[in-house]
């Protein structure tokens, strides 16, 4: 059951110089709601979510595992029956251009594969648009112009209100932000990734974002599951790095990495948070982050994570970490 009082504790933001307005922490679907998931745990985690006052739901066509497209249609099952009448309180975010299928249509920027696919997206999710429709990457081997047109086009024609890219670096960004704004839909926000191992985007994204009024939504906050404290003593069965479909390998978690995340743990002990809620802090503290992007697979995951709201400040930005 959804709370009256479900927005009284979270924190709203815009995205950059636009009216949209996304709560500090987000519920990103990349690992979960897939076709192995629970649906009771699922309709558990999305109720919680929104009694947080998390407001912004994060999809793509490839997300679910380990199906491509799983997630938006358990999404889209659930919007249907449990949370039948709230769509107008979510923000429902998707993308394109990232492999969904084989072929030469499969993936990319071109007109053919983002009208597809927006398509496909809305009949998976059982909606008539969403709010946020994402170019997922940059294409060499697209037009610019080819891109920005679809995407403009796909927001007059109704199915999204408003137009994101992802992994873009700061030419590109400036480029498409102009593009689009000579078509009168202009780039609300731009999806990177950004975590205390991951700062790429202190070296020029960030300006570029801000320089074109847009938000970021930074996802990967705890990289993957490495900035808690799931991997402190080995990759234990079950977890992410262990699974054959997961984008995370065991081989990402090098030694020196559970080094390093021993001597953060301790600066988070130090100042009575986890691990994760420390990481999560220290991302949402950028000005350039309207949103962080976190997942759960449990209903209490989420709660923990929104102690961050009041989480003390930063005095100082750490060093990069190799």
């Amino acid at each position: 059951m959804l709370q009256e009082n479900r927005y009284e504790n979270m924190q709203y933001k815009p995205c950059g110089k636009h009216g949209l307005k996304l709560p500090r922490l987000s519920l990103g679907f990349w690992n979960s709601f897939g076709c192995m998931d629970s649906r009771e745990n699922m309709v558990a985690i999305l109720f919680e979510a929104l009694n947080q006052g998390i407001t912004y739901f994060d999809l793509a066509n490839t997300y679910g595992r380990p199906r491509f497209g799983s997630a938006e249609e358990n999404l889209g099952a659930i919007l249907s029956k449990e949370l039948a009448g709230h769509r107008d309180e979510i923000v429902i975010a998707t993308k394109a251009g990232y492999g969904f299928k084989e072929g030469p249509y499969g993936s990319g920027g071109s007109r053919k594969h983002l009208i597809q696919n927006i398509d496909g997206s809305l009949k998976r999710l059982g909606l008539e648009y969403v709010d946020i429709f994402y170019s997922h990457r940059f294409d060499p081997e697209v037009p610019l112009e080819e891109t920005a047109c679809a995407l403009a086009d796909i927001v007059k024609q109704g199915k999204a209100l408003y137009i994101g890219i992802s992994n873009y670096d700061a030419e590109q960004t400036r480029r498409m932000s102009a593009l689009l704004n000579a078509q009168g839909v202009p780039c609300i926000v731009h999806q990177l990734r950004y975590n205390l191992f991951t700062r790429t985007a202190e070296e020029g994204l960030f300006d570029a974002i801000t320089q074109c009024g847009m938000g970021a939504v930074a996802f990967s906050p705890l990289a993957q599951g490495i900035l808690t404290d799931k991997y402190l003593n080995g990759i234990k069965e079950g977890s992410r790095a262990s699974v054959s479909y997961s984008t995370l390998k065991a081989k990402d978690i090098t030694p020196e990495k559970i080094e390093i995340v021993k001597r953060l743990d301790l600066i988070a002990k130090s100042r009575g948070e986890s691990l994760a809620q420390m990481s999560l802090a220290w991302v949402m503290q950028h000005p350039a982050v309207t949103t962080v992007l976190t997942g759960a697979s449990r209903p209490e995951q989420i709660r923990e994570n929104c102690k961050v709201l009041t989480a003390e400040k930063f005095s100082f930005l750490p060093l990069k970490m190799r």
